[in-house]
């Protein structure tokens, strides 16, 4: 998947990655697409749930090798 802007939350567990996700989320345009990179399995969960609540647009994770990428698209305020 392709993504506007990285944030690298490798380390980081539940609720840290969704924190930082917000905090960055904020610093987009509408429409870009932040990338978040973790090792925390919970994002699989977390991710969705969070873009649920906020109005973000949820695209996707992917693993491999117990490493996650996950895709938000940021809406309109």
């Amino acid at each position: 998947m392709r993504a506007d802007v990285s944030l690298d939350c490798f380390g980081l567990l539940c609720p840290m990655p969704i924190i930082k996700t917000a905090e960055k989320i904020k610093l987009l345009k509408t429409g870009e697409v932040l990338e978040v990179l973790s090792n925390d399995e919970g994002i699989k969960t977390d991710m969705p749930a969070w873009c649920k609540a906020t109005g973000q647009e949820f695209i996707g994770v992917e693993e491999r090798g117990g490493e996650y990428r996950a895709y938000v698209k940021k809406r309109g305020e």
